[in-house]
């Protein structure tokens, strides 16, 4: 039996991969220093999430373009530059993962006549079941993120 291929709809690249040369600069680095500040190591954030945090992204401008650096991190992950995880989330997993943290996405059920409300704790597993797939296969290293990158911005204490 011949298999549609699935729609890849998700990228997910080490958040080192944003410190790369080919990536628009500083732009880069400051979206690095918002991905990782306070996270966990190996945590998953959407730029979605991040969005969420800069008010709604009307503070992207203030941190840099957004589009131009994801449009170079697809360019690198076509390129082989860096590694990435590339997958095609199924259903709801898909708008939950492109919505903020605590949105809740609905969705009418027309069979059952209903409306069916999708909120932070469907999101959180959706980003957990990613996580379980990319922690099965990195077993023994983590996701390249490329070569000859930039510093990440100095830390404040």
């Amino acid at each position: 039996m011949r298999q549609t291929p699935q729609e890849i709809n998700t990228t997910v690249v080490a958040a080192g991969s944003l410190l790369h040369p080919r990536v628009c600069q500083p732009d880069g680095v400051r979206i690095h220093d918002l991905l990782t500040q306070g996270r966990q190591p190996g945590e998953i954030i959407p730029l979605s999430t991040l969005t969420h945090e800069l008010n709604g992204g009307a503070d992207w401008p203030a941190v840099g373009d957004w589009e131009r650096v994801t449009t170079d991190l697809v360019r690198l992950v076509h390129f082989g530059d860096c590694d990435a995880l590339s997958l095609g989330l199924p259903g709801i997993a898909r708008p939950l993962v492109c919505t903020g943290p605590h949105s809740h996405v609905r969705v009418y059920d027309a069979a059952a006549d209903e409306f069916i409300d999708y909120g932070p704790a469907a999101r959180a597993a959706a980003l957990a079941e990613v996580g379980a797939f990319l922690a099965s296969l990195v077993t023994e290293q983590d996701l390249w993120p490329g070569d000859g990158l930039l510093a990440p911005l100095a830390r404040r204490p």
